[in-house]
């Protein structure tokens, strides 16, 4: 059972890893994290799990003899509460994000956040989607090895 659930947090872990890389749409991203969150806290309770282990409490005839680790638990819940928060500031962000440029889309909000940083500084936005410019410092495509 122990394995089935170490690959289903690393799994979790990867697929968020996956989902913030390739995604360039704030919610998917937004979405990523959270899981990416709970592989990490599931695979952090894992990392102390044994097999027959009991609450760290006195008995009447002494102390269990395995015993669970409450600390990683208590962090954990710390994790989580933390990461309910943090999600809904992202979402809450997201939501602002969207009324102000009118999509989610991480490309067109950069180009939208260059294009209006470029217009109050009063200079032209740089790059422009255009390809590169050839000049005397670009090394023309044929002498990238370098010179014989």
């Amino acid at each position: 059972m122990t394995l089935i659930l170490s690959v289903g947090a690393v799994g979790l872990l990867l697929i968020g890893i996956a989902g913030i890389v390739l995604s360039a749409h704030v919610l998917r991203i937004i979405f990523s994290i959270a899981l990416l969150e709970s592989g990490a806290n599931l695979l952090l309770l894992l990392s102390s799990f044994q097999a027959g282990a009991v609450a760290p409490i006195r008995l009447k005839d002494g102390f269990p003899a395995v015993m669970a680790d409450p600390v990683p638990q208590a962090l954990v819940l710390t994790a989580i509460v933390i990461g309910v928060g943090v999600l809904a500031l992202a979402l809450a962000l997201a939501m602002r994000i969207l009324a102000a440029h009118g999509t989610l889309d991480a490309r067109e909000i950069r180009q939208a956040m260059d294009e209006a940083i470029a217009a109050r500084a009063g200079v032209p936005p740089e790059g422009g989607g255009q390809a590169p410019r050839s000049g005397p410092d670009r090394i023309p495509a044929g002498e990238v090895g370098g010179h014989d």
